[in-house]
């Protein structure tokens, strides 16, 4: 079973900052987990919500920023003082970052609330460009990007994203295109998860911060969990 750390090793560091990135390596986790947003200028960077204000000292949502605009903002500070002046980094920065390091990649596309036209193209020629596109998952809980994603390429492994059961779930993933389902703890005992396990789809599971739900993971045969504590997940398996 893969240990990806979650927005980074987001217990330790600012989520979602080359910080997180870094000590999730360094802590041996198996893969990166992260959220991209567009900018104004059709960039894509790296931020789990539409609005800036939760994680950096800004305002506003980040499709009405440019990237150069986005980057004067501080996405560290409201963690502790030891990361202020930590920038919000574009996909193409953390690409450029990762790509010599053996780790696997989740990038999640959030488009659930914002549907930012052509992001899934912009993501594809980025992993394309630098070559990681053999070891990337693409998720996202937008049924529509994934069968757009499809349609753009079909060799990258692309995950669906959900909170809720789905009847029929084989024939559904296939409709979208999808390989995979990402799926909240929660759902782990559902009958849904038999239905996964009979038609050898993979599954992987999030938010597991427990090392007992993360046994529990890798009794149901899940591929992967998403976690903010990947050192001590890993540990303890």
């Amino acid at each position: 079973m893969k240990i990806f750390a979650h927005r980074g090793a987001s217990r330790y560091a600012p989520e979602n900052t080359l910080p997180a990135f870094q000590l999730a390596h360094e802590l041996g986790a198996d893969g990166i987990e992260l959220d991209i947003q567009l900018t104004k200028d059709l960039v894509p960077v790296i931020i789990h919500d539409e609005n800036i204000r939760r994680t950096t000292n800004g305002t506003g949502f980040v499709q009405n920023y440019t990237l150069e605009e986005l980057q004067e903002f501080d996405a560290g500070y409201w963690f502790s003082k030891r990361y202020i002046h930590t920038p919000i980094l574009s996909l193409k920065e953390f690409l450029q970052w990762v790509e010599d390091k053996d780790m696997l990649l989740n990038i999640e596309l959030k488009t659930n609330v914002i549907e930012y036209p052509t992001i899934e193209r912009r993501v594809v020629e980025l992993l394309e460009e630098h070559d990681m596109v053999h070891r990337t998952v693409i998720s996202s809980f937008n049924p529509y990007t994934i069968q757009r994603l499809r349609d753009i390429s079909d060799v990258i492994e692309l995950a669906w994203l959900t909170k809720s059961q789905v009847k029929d779930i084989g024939d559904f993933l296939n409709d979208l295109g999808a390989n995979a389902i990402h799926i909240k703890s929660r759902l782990l005992s559902s009958k849904m998860v038999k239905h996964l396990l009979e038609q050898q789809i993979p599954f992987r599971v999030y938010t597991v911060n427990r090392v007992s739900l993360s046994r529990k993971c890798v009794t149901m045969g899940a591929d992967g969990v998403f976690t903010d504590i990947p050192d001590i997940i890993k540990h303890n398996l």
